[in-house]
């Protein structure tokens, strides 16, 4: 979870705090604690003296009553130092008051020299032999983490002895010891008040340190919202921004902030145009183009490459070449790709077919992009040879329709003359013919029929060649499709084939109408001609960029490869009893509407044939109209 700068500023400033409360606090319980047992062995010694001179009074009393040990044994000597002990009121007075007074004492006793305790402040120790307990000092002396740990650990008593001597000075013997026990949950029962405090002072601290740290962060971070919601209103494009009215260090940020903006809207515009001229270009090439950065991503892909890879080019951007183009990809070997880096391609061909498309050379070329000596990436660009062929045979094509149509023009033109002149002899002859004679009235009719057939063979050549009045409208290719299917619908059926349709609503186009679905109705004779057996018949139309798009497909016989070339010839045709014209007319009539029309056929299987023509409202130039910063803005995202 991503916390906000306001929440990670309060939470440091409450650890800081609690860190240096914790650091007092630890010390404040480490000196509280050295106290207490400090205190604890002092008072036991204290005790233990004070014990020890109410021992000397108690036997020196025993004295003076003139009692005295049966011998020098220590059987009874110990027999009559515990006699003097247990007749001694005030130091049992004396024990039970330091006990029951002391806070920290928890037991004392008087032991002879073999630990045997003769007096206790617990009536059950006496006569036995007094426990083993470790000595105070070493608690006193230990770390403060030892400390902690054995007086918050399981119970446990700790003592402070004071040995003392029986007998005359200069002749005593070592005879018992005073014990003063001290128990570590007296202990720790003194010390819980001070880290009762301690705890309840660092829970105020940071309690108080996380509200103040709270109240601080909104203070001082208040400018930042309003320079967050800067930044987000230029992200969207509002790019006239006032700053903010402050002289610290945010009001100088937020003035950098809207001349940055000023500055991006001025980028912005002039990417947009650049981008969108761009995408124009590349719309409008047949080739495709991959920019490839160094580190072997693709950073620019041109629409027309879907057509060489069957992939859509905005999935490709950001792919590297690796991916685009595996070990087992047809084009890895021709473009050379080694770890990742391309080397220059002059020239290669490779075939490629996609899931929909059959097999089709296409040619490749790799240029390896350089400033001075340093790679900056590689240009990859593909090439379909067979449409450039297709092209170059209907540029000929073209040209030899107009030679054949100048040519035409001038045999029409000197038949004619001759043709007129004959018809007026003849008019002449057969006025001049007897009129019982019928074989010269026959042969004038022959020769009159004959006339008339060369007069509109002339006609149909001048109407060829002469270009046709034009009425164009704008016109919706998806009506018009549907009548010329309607007018050739009988004769689908009557063949047995199965007619699909896939029409897209594509904009209006420019054409004529009458000429245009003469043209359509040749190809759709074309291809029912193709299928005598039936088959199916699919008409489709789409947009492609500033095109509209219209294919025709059957499922006949194909075109055979050495017929190709002469399929848009005038007067050539496969077909008995054909003319030879309707495709040659079709060509002539796309060509007058700015169009283009090629084919895809492959014996056995059928053919392909497809028109473009541009829309009737093409896109005017970038350059040429008023820009907008945030019309481009929604353009582009």
């Amino acid at each position: 979870m991503q916390l906000r700068l306001k929440t990670k500023i309060t939470i440091v400033m409450a650890l800081l705090v609690l860190a240096v409360v914790g650091v007092n606090s630890t010390l404040y319980v480490m000196t509280v604690t050295r106290q207490v047992t400090r205190q604890a062995n002092e008072r036991a010694q204290l005790v233990t003296r004070h014990v020890f001179f109410q021992t000397q009074n108690a036997l020196s009393d025993a004295a003076r009553e003139g009692k005295a040990p049966a011998s020098d044994s220590a059987e009874d000597l110990r027999a009559y130092v515990q006699n003097a002990l247990d007749d001694s009121d005030s130091l049992r007075s004396s024990i039970d008051a330091e006990v029951g007074y002391s806070p920290l004492i928890y037991e004392i006793s008087i032991s002879d020299i073999n630990g045997r305790i003769l007096i206790s402040s617990d009536a059950s120790l006496s006569g036995k032999i007094s426990p083993a307990r470790t000595d105070l000092r070493q608690l006193v002396t230990n770390s403060f983490s030892g400390q902690i740990r054995a007086l918050f650990g399981p119970p446990r008593a700790y003592e402070v002895a004071y040995p003392f001597k029986l007998g005359s000075p200069g002749n005593q013997v070592p005879f018992g010891v005073i014990r003063a026990a001290v128990q570590t949950g007296l202990l720790r029962s003194d010390i819980m008040p001070a880290l009762r405090s301690a705890a309840v002072l660092a829970l105020i601290s940071v309690v108080v340190s996380g509200l103040l740290a709270g109240l601080v962060s909104s203070v001082s971070l208040s400018p930042l919202k309003r320079i967050t919601a800067q930044l987000d209103r230029i992200s969207k494009g509002e790019f006239d921004q006032q700053p903010l009215e402050r002289r610290d260090e945010f009001g100088q940020v937020s003035t950098k902030i809207s001349q940055i903006g000023m500055q991006l809207r001025g980028v912005r515009e002039i990417f947009s145009t650049l981008r969108e001229n761009l995408d124009q270009v590349l719309g409008g090439l047949d080739d495709g183009l991959l920019l490839f950065s160094l580190d072997g991503r693709a950073v620019m892909v041109s629409p027309a490459v879907e057509r060489f890879l069957s992939t859509p080019s905005d999935r490709l951007l950001g792919c590297r070449a690796e991916d685009i183009f595996p070990p087992d990809h047809p084009v890895r070997e021709a473009i050379k790709l080694v770890g990742g880096e391309f080397e220059p391609v002059a020239s290669a061909e490779v075939i490629l077919a996609g899931p929909d498309l059959p097999a089709r050379r296409v040619g490749l070329s790799v240029e390896v992009i350089t400033e001075g000596r340093t790679r900056m990436g590689a240009l990859v660009k593909f090439t379909d040879l067979e449409s450039r062929e297709r092209i170059s045979t209907q540029l000929q094509v073209s040209e030899r329709m107009a030679q054949l149509g100048r040519i035409t023009a001038g045999v029409a033109h000197e038949v004619k003359n001759p043709l007129n002149s004959m018809r007026l002899w003849l008019e002449n002859l057969k006025e001049s013919l007897p009129a019982g004679d019928e074989m010269p009235q026959q042969a004038v009719r022959v020769l009159d029929s004959e006339i008339d057939r060369l007069d509109n063979v002339v006609k149909r050549f001048l109407d060829f060649t002469r270009p046709p009045e034009m009425h164009q409208e704008e016109t919706a290719l998806k009506d018009l499709l549907e009548d010329v299917l309607a007018v050739e619908r009988p004769q689908i059926d009557k063949a047995n084939i199965k007619l699909i349709t896939r029409f897209a609503d594509a904009p209006l186009v420019l054409v004529d109408k009458q000429l245009l679905k003469q043209a359509l109705i040749n190809l759709f004779v074309n291809a029912i001609e193709a299928m005598p057996g039936g088959g199916q018949l699919t008409a489709s139309l789409a947009r492609r960029g500033e095109l509209a798009e219209i294919r025709i497909t059957d499922t006949g016989g194909g075109i055979a490869p050495e017929n190709r070339q002469r399929v848009f010839q005038l007067f050539f045709t496969t077909r008995p009893g054909g003319s030879g014209i309707g495709l040659a007319s079709t060509f002539r009539t796309v060509q007058l509407h700015n169009g283009s029309i090629d084919f895809e056929s492959e014996v056995g299987r059928g053919t392909t044939f497809r028109i473009e023509l541009p829309l009737a409202r093409q896109v005017e130039p970038v350059l040429s109209r008023p820009r907008d910063a945030r019309a481009a803005v929604v353009r582009n995202t």
